[in-house]
């Protein structure tokens, strides 16, 4: 019998931080913390992450992070590693603060997250998905107007008329859709030409897991699926979704592609995406940061349908 295929550890997924809910609402504590030498603070600028010179995410003292503090929002409480509690403050300015400690520099985090430990990449994660939804509701969606943060940065609330606004994370599917010992992958417009990764869509409202990935699989490329099973997920924080990965047994092979979500989408056999997956053959795949690279990789290891292994 086939063995089943491990799920690895999907960067942003493997967040250890214990989010202690019920201290967000006392602010005395959040602000002896915020002075206590044994917290640290993740720091962000543009929703760069602040790195050391080894590859791995900064977590600052107060002291530390004090020079650096000209901030565009108050501090977000992530929660307590062990004892000491963990914030995440995000910088203001056109540029990051040109007294910098040495050794330290926002990087652009999709490369700079291969190297963080899978815990921080979690705590980064929180961090971003949580001030990009605070810089795009500053207002009451209720009567429009100006909110104020509480929470220690995990709910807005209005002073006008008392609506509380929480942080939002819209769900997404990603499938892998198969037939027999071949994958159907597609390709965006905006990829290079060489890129094709699973197809995926965002979920609507009413809808369940499964009825999203069959209507994108056929609205996308005009694929009917039957069996859909749910595999894993991945926090995606640009800006904040939910990766829901799926497999999604195709009932049919013809391809229609709209048009606009896809330029491309072609059915590949296994062999095929082994090469993709080492670079072979002049395709690739996304890289290990995205689920999509772990769905794909996932069934490029199963066996053969015809396989006895």
């Amino acid at each position: 019998m086939p063995q089943a295929i491990p799920w690895p550890t999907i960067p942003f997924a493997g967040g250890d931080l214990d989010r202690a809910d019920v201290h967000r609402r006392e602010p005395e504590w959040i602000a002896a913390r915020l002075e206590d030498p044994t917290s640290r603070l993740l720091l962000l600028w543009r929703g760069k992450p602040l790195v050391t010179k080894g590859g791995g995410l900064a977590l600052l003292s107060p002291a530390e992070a004090e020079p650096l503090r000209t901030l565009a929002l108050p501090p977000v409480f992530l929660g307590l590693r062990g004892e000491r509690a963990v914030f995440a403050i995000t910088l203001g300015g056109d540029s990051p603060p040109a007294d910098m400690p040495s050794g330290l520099a926002f990087l652009e985090p999709r490369s700079a997250v291969s190297s963080f430990s899978p815990g921080d990449a979690g705590a980064f994660a929180q961090a971003r998905s949580l001030f990009e939804w605070h810089r795009h509701h500053g207002y009451c969606a209720r009567c429009g107007a100006a909110t104020d943060i509480t929470d220690a940065g995990h709910k807005r609330r209005c002073p006008a008329c008392g609506a509380e606004h929480f942080p939002r994370t819209d769900p997404v599917v990603i499938m892998m859709i198969t037939r027999g010992d071949r994958c159907l992958l597609g390709r965006q417009p905006r990829f290079p030409p060489q890129l094709f990764t699973c197809l995926a869509g965002f979920l609507e409202p009413g809808e369940t897991v499964e009825d999203a990935v069959r209507r994108e699989s056929f609205e996308e490329a005009g694929i009917r699926c039957g069996e859909v099973r749910y595999v894993g997920c991945q926090p995606w924080p640009f800006p904040s979704q939910l990766m829901l990965g799926c497999t999604a047994e195709a009932l049919g092979e013809d391809i229609t592609i709209d048009g606009e979500e896809l330029a491309e989408a072609r059915w590949f056999e296994r062999a095929e995406v082994q090469a993709m997956l080492t670079g072979g053959g002049g395709l690739w795949v996304p890289p290990a940061i995205a689920i999509a690279h772990h769905l794909i990789a996932r069934w490029a290891a199963q066996p053969s349908a015809d396989s006895d292994e």
